[in-house]
């Protein structure tokens, strides 16, 4: 087990990586001194890991009460609704100030089960422990928690940090091919943001990272954590370099809400995305075809769609607009201004429609 610190001071918490980190959950909570515990898993991941987390906690803490709430898989249940059923869980076993919530799950656990120990009481603590390959190398670590509302995806949340970070690669065996493809484009996010070197080597480590070689996972993963926590020690609130992280983001966001979330899956999108802000970045000047084409054809070995048509210009500018990271109304995008090199841009209108213009998307008075 390797062991890494995302430095925020008396907010500080360890990420541990490794084989069988899932079944220490036990010593973790017993280390936080926790009065009780709930668990928040859904109804795929809860059957395959609920039983071994349960019963490192029946084995290192029997004293301390644990419930399990399951929800719902998927996207389309990330929002305030899903919530209340965490929190009326959380009334019912009676969670006080000194418990904790523990989120057994991916991205969309992750999220929704820090949001609630956001809110419950003013705040408690909570653990991760991510099950797919996204949750892992990127949204458990860093303190963004919420759930979307039908005008924008995470639009509500909270800053919360958690207590500490638990990541098996194995449990990833379980994982879906398609959900593995979804976690790798935050993976070539991560090189296409501020690592050229990293990018050359997914280009070699790809068909290993796709069938799940662990030690090939177990590397990557460790990497993309500690540029994570990197990132979040120097801007934990997003106020300057962390919003880098967002790279094919603005335009995947879109995507997601125009075409109704769960109709793609978040890293499906954010691939897009990502190809599309490569085109986005040729047109201002900063990359080459041939980089676009490097960009698209790793997206694609990542097992990606790399654009997606049909969808309105006009509505998925609108949905950018109203993106929690626009300022006033005003779009910002990361774009690449070399393989492995970004910057933040407010970028003009014209230049991003004739983006969409070129994946498909369609304009009313667009003719082209």
């Amino acid at each position: 087990m390797r062991t890494y610190t995302v430095d925020l001071g008396e907010r500080s918490y360890p990420i541990h990586i490794g084989s069988g980190v899932l079944k220490t959950i036990g010593e973790e909570v017993k280390r936080l001194g926790a009065t009780r515990v709930l668990l928040v898993t859904n109804t795929t991941v809860g059957p395959l890991y609920e039983k071994p987390v349960m019963e490192s906690l029946a084995a290192a803490v029997p004293e301390v009460p644990a419930a399990v709430v399951r929800l719902p898989d998927g996207e389309s249940y990330k929002d305030l609704a899903h919530v209340e059923i965490i929190l009326s869980a959380a009334s019912n076993v009676g969670l006080d100030r000194k418990s904790v919530m523990v989120a057994l799950g991916g991205g969309v656990v992750g999220d929704m089960t820090g949001f609630a120990a956001a809110m419950w009481m003013r705040g408690i603590r909570f653990i991760q422990i991510p099950t797919t390959l996204l949750a892992q190398v990127d949204s458990s670590v860093g303190g963004k928690t919420g759930v979307n509302l039908s005008a924008g995806k995470n639009l509500i949340g909270a800053f919360h940090q958690p207590s500490s970070v638990l990541i098996d690669p194995t449990v990833l065996k379980t994982l879906p091919a398609r959900e593995v493809s979804a976690g790798l484009a935050e993976v070539v996010k991560y090189g296409f943001l501020e690592d050229a070197a990293f990018v050359a080597q997914l280009e070699t480590d790809m068909p290993a990272l796709r069938s799940l070689d662990f030690d090939t996972i177990e590397r990557t993963v460790e990497h993309c954590c500690r540029m994570k926590a990197a990132i979040v020690h120097e801007d934990e609130r997003e106020g300057g370099v962390r919003a880098k992280l967002n790279l094919g983001h603005t335009f995947g966001h879109a995507v997601e809400k125009l075409t109704g979330y769960g109709t793609y899956l978040h890293g499906e999108a954010v691939g897009i995305g990502i190809v599309m802000a490569a085109d986005l970045s040729r047109r201002l000047g900063y990359l080459t075809a041939e980089d676009v084409m490097r960009v698209t054809n790793l997206v694609k070995a990542a097992g990606l769609p790399v654009r997606v048509e049909g969808l309105s210009a006009e509505e998925a500018y609108r949905a950018m607009q109203g993106d929690k990271k626009s300022v006033g109304g005003t779009i910002r995008f990361v774009v690449m201004t070399a393989v492995g090199k970004t910057v933040i841009e407010i970028v003009d209108r014209a230049l991003v429609f004739d983006v969409m213009h070129a994946v498909g998307w369609r304009s009313s008075n667009f003719h082209g």
